[in-house]
C-alpha cells in the first residue's frame, strides 16, 4: 500500500486520522519526509514512514498511563512532496512555518537526521522570538559538513546554529550523546555545549535529567524535540543506520519523554528509522510507542484525555 492510501484510511494511527482535515481542525498535525540521501553509513531510513504508519492499525487510541485519546483529531499530511532533496526540504519548511503558525503540535516522521534541518527552518521562519531544542540521539549532528556534504545528516544542529530565532550553543541541549565525530570535538569545546551524555544519565538518573534541562530552558515559550532512534541501545532498537552500543533504555527514554512535555513543546520528530535492517521491526514498533506516549503526554496538558 503506498503512502498516498494509506493517509486516505481513518485505521491509521489507532484509529484517529481523520483524512481532508485541515491543520486549523486537527489536535495533532503528522507529516513525513522518506529521504535518506544525507547518511554517512547505512541507508533505510526513506522507508520508516511507511513501515510505522503500517503497524497503527493494531493498537488501541489509549496510554500506558491508561488514558484514551480516542476522538481527538489526527490529520496525516503524509510525504512532504518533491522528487529533489531541494523540493523535499522546501516543502518540509512550508508544511512546519504553516503548521507552526497555526499553533498545532505536530510529528514529523524521517528519513535520515537530515531532514530535521528544514524543519528547523520552518520553525524559525514561523517564529519572532527565540526557541529551544532538544537533541535526544547517540551523535551531537555538530559537524560541518560529512562528505562536503554541509546538509547531511550529521550537521543537523550545525545548521540550527545559524537560525535567527536560535540565539547560540545555549539554546540547544543534546542528551543520550555517546558518539563523537573528530571535527565536533574543537567546536563542542570551544562554545560551551550542554550535553548529558548517555553515561551522564546513568550516573545521575532520569528525574535529575529532566530538571536540569527544564531549569535550562526556562523562560522558552517554544521548544522542540528531535529523537534519533539511535538514542535508544541498539538492544531495543538494531534498525537504524548508525547504532551506538550503551544508549537509553526504552524506560528511561519514556520517563524522559514524560518529563519533558512540561516544557512547553510545539512539536516533535522522530527519524534514522531504518526497517529493512532489522527483519523484526523492533525500532519501528519502537517508534510508535514513542510516538503515541508523547501524544498522551501532549494531550494530558490540553485537557483531552479521558
Amino acid at each position: 500500500m503506498e503512502v498516498s492510501e494509506l493517509i486516505k484510511d481513518p485505521g491509521i494511527w489507532a484509529g484517529q486520522n481523520k483524512p481532508g482535515m485541515t491543520i486549523e481542525e486537527a489536535d495533532i498535525v503528522v507529516f513525513s519526509i522518506p529521504y535518506d540521501g544525507g547518511v554517512s553509513f547505512r541507508a533505510g531510513a526513506k522507508d520508516g514512514p511507511e513501515a510505522l504508519r503500517e503497524i497503527t492499525y493494531t493498537i488501541a487510541p489509549t496510554t500506558e498511563a491508561f488514558e484514551s485519546f480516542e476522538g481527538i483529531n489526527v490529520v496525516d499530511l503524509g510525504d512532504v512532496p518533491g522528487k529533489s532533496r531541494d523540493e523535499l526540504f522546501a516543502s518540509a519548511e512550508k508544511i512546519t512555518h504553516d503548521t507552526v503558525k497555526a499553533g498545532k503540535f505536530f510529528v514529523m516522521i524521517g528519513g535520515d537526521h537530515s531532514v530535521t534541518i528544514p524543519v528547523h527552518r520552518g520553525i524559525d521562519n514561523a517564529l519572532d522570538e527565540p526557541f529551544g531544542i532538544i537533541h535526544i540521539d547517540a551523535h551531537f549532528d555538530l559537524c560541518s559538513e560529512m562528505n562536503g556534504d554541509v546538509l547531511s545528516h550529521g550537521s543537523t544542529e550545525r545548521r540550527a546554529l545559524e537560525l535567527k530565532n536560535i540565539s547560540g550553543a545555549e539554546s540547544l541541549f543534546f542528551l543520550g550523546i555517546r558518539s563523537v565525530e573528530t571535527q565536533e570535538l574543537e567546536f563542542i569545546r570551544e562554545n560551551n555545549i550542554n550535553c548529558l551524555s548517555a553515561k551522564d544519565m546513568s550516573e545521575i538518573g532520569i528525574e535529575a535529567v529532566i530538571s536540569k534541562v527544564k531549569d535550562h530552558f526556562e523562560g522558552y515559550k517554544n521548544i522542540y524535540i528531535t529523537l534519533d532512534i539511535d538514542c535508544l541501545d541498539p538492544a531495543y532498537a538494531p534498525g537504524t543506520g548508525t547504532p551506538q552500543f550503551g544508549g537509553l533504555t526504552p524506560r528511561e527514554l519514556l520517563t524522559l519523554l514524560r518529563g519533558l512535555f512540561d516544557l512547553p513543546i510545539i512539536g516533535m520528530d522522530i527519524v534514522e528509522i531504518a526497517p529493512k535492517l532489522d527483519n523484526s521491526l523492533v525500532a519501528v514498533f519502537a517508534a510508535r510507542k514513542i510516538v503515541t506516549e508523547c501524544w498522551g503526554y501532549y494531550l494530558r496538558k490540553q485537557g483531552k484525555l479521558k
